[in-house]
């Protein structure tokens, strides 16, 4: 008998520390930041679309476009309301995603450029952690260096639409058969233009806003605009066959996040049409469906968030901060402020116009660095320079030096107050935080009247300012006349 309570004993104190190793290895996971299921780290999809206004999804209050998919992700998951990119271009907008760095700071602050070749991205940080990263669609970024995915599968062709299409056969086959962890992002090449011919185009079909309204009586706008709904409509096709194969193949131990790169009314400016973007996240272990979070996030902030997830942790170069917290149901703040670049040179209509913005939940305050209002104090005294100076000027002649908006009582930015006596203190108190940003982010611009750089690739690349485009020309007595020394070179590009 004592033998057998001896035995007994034993199996009992064996079972309470196999008890204990089990609540100590939960423990460790919580403490690495890992959520994962049992062993099963989640598995993470980023779904992006291309050129799309926060504005124009019915989970964000448009009525009037089709976007079953994305709202029904909103009711299953938590809708972000500020949300927001850095620069509304796609190159630099992509870069912040998937480099946890603003444009200045990861070196692609202008469309079409690369990133700084000494950046890591997304690939080296969850490769580290064990995750295989994948692309599926549209790239716009480099070098190949700093964006070394474990898979790439290029954008497909087909017929009788404008796009190409996400490479579906590709991602169901590797989700079908995966058996690692993975991050994927699957990135779309809608609603992008081309956009889809729609015959009969009628504007009470259309959803206007304060800053196109004047626009209901131009039928190319309206043109425009329904065969852009309609291309939307055919992107929430895409993101329904997506979701389709996540249910299918996929635990709920998944992260699915939709996004857009930037709104495409606001492509090029720091205004909120150009850098709000729409924001859905669903992860039905871990968010409570049909959620909502008012908080600050940026595209900064996803590649720290899914390292936390993943088990690891953000570097202290990173700009962005984890948004994990809000994703578990907890309303924390994330960024006291967000902020913005505008750089108009390397697109179709290149002009000098750098802009910079500060934004916090209620105020936004803009610096115009070549309004017309300063533009004299801009120039260098060499008339082929002082040329482009001026355009640049000239064709924003009506965006002031300074900008400052309550974005609670108008969220369209449509009442400049940086004019009004008693909102001088909140302006210093922005524009101050604001070049203190720019300082540490190595930017081009400072705070000092003067010179306004004109930006360019090292080597004998294009990017030329003097040299006609299919939308700009330029007088054939200014044409190449810019030298090497005009230009602030950026030699990464």
């Amino acid at each position: 008998m004592k033998k057998k309570y001896a035995i007994l004993f034993l199996l009992a104190i064996g079972a309470i520390n196999l008890l204990g190793c089990f609540g100590n290895a939960q423990t460790h996971s919580k403490k690495q930041g890992s959520l994962a299921l049992g062993n099963k780290r989640p598995n993470i999809i980023f779904y992006l679309a291309d050129d799309q206004d926060v504005y124009d999804y019915g989970c964000y209050g448009n009525d009037k476009v089709t976007t079953p998919a994305v709202d029904r992700l909103a009711k299953e998951g938590m809708l972000f309301t500020n949300a927001f990119t850095g620069q509304a271009i796609c190159a630099p907008s992509r870069s912040q995603l998937f480099t946890g760095k603003y444009p200045l700071k990861n070196g692609c602050f202008a469309n079409h450029t690369a990133t700084k070749p000494s950046i890591e991205s997304v690939t080296e940080h969850m490769g580290r952690l064990g995750y295989e990263v994948i692309l599926a669609g549209k790239s716009h970024v480099k070098p190949s260096k700093v964006y070394q995915w474990d898979r790439a599968w290029e954008p497909v062709p087909k017929k009788n639409v404008p796009r190409d299409y996400i490479p579906l056969d590709s991602i169901e086959h590797y989700l079908k058969n995966s058996n690692k962890p993975f991050c994927m992002f699957i990135t779309s090449k809608y609603p992008h233009g081309k956009y889809f011919d729609v015959d009969d185009p009628k504007a009470e079909n259309i959803k206007f806003y304060p800053f196109n309204e004047d626009k209901k009586i131009a039928p190319e706008y309206v043109k425009t605009k329904a065969g852009y709904y309609r291309s939307i409509e055919e992107d929430n096709t895409q993101l329904e066959s997506v979701l389709k194969l996540v249910d299918t193949y996929l635990t709920d131990n998944t992260l699915f996040i939709y996004s857009a790169d930037h709104g495409v009314s606001g492509k090029f400016t720091v205004k909120d049409i150009g850098l709000k973007v729409p924001f859905v996240a669903r992860w039905p272990t871990v968010i409570k469906a049909g959620s909502v979070s008012d908080q600050l996030i940026h595209y900064t902030d996803v590649l720290p968030t899914f390292l936390e997830i993943a088990g690891g942790k953000a570097t202290p170069d990173m700009d962005g901060k984890s948004f994990l917290r809000l994703l578990q149901g907890k309303d924390v703040e994330i960024n006291e402020y967000v902020y913005g670049v505008r750089t108009n040179q390397n697109i179709l209509n290149s002009e000098i116009f750098p802009s910079r913005m500060i934004r916090d939940k209620r105020y936004k305050y803009i610096r115009n660095f070549n309004a017309l209002e300063v533009v004299e104090r801009n120039l260098t005294g060499k008339p082929n320079v002082d040329y482009f100076i001026k355009r640049g000027a000239y064709a924003f002649r009506n965006e002031p030096y300074e900008e400052l908006y309550d974005m609670r009582k108008d969220p369209f930015e449509q009442h400049n107050l940086a004019n009004e006596p008693e909102l001088r203190a909140i302006k210093e108190t922005l524009s101050k935080k604001m070049f203190s940003w720019m300082s540490r982010q190595g930017d081009i611009l400072s705070d000092i009247p003067g010179r306004i750089p004109i930006v360019a690739p090292g080597g004998n690349k294009g990017f030329k300012l003097d040299q006609d485009t299919p939308t700009r020309q330029i007088p054939d007595s200014i044409k190449n006349t810019l030298g090497k020394e005009d230009y602030t070179i950026i030699e990464h590009w």
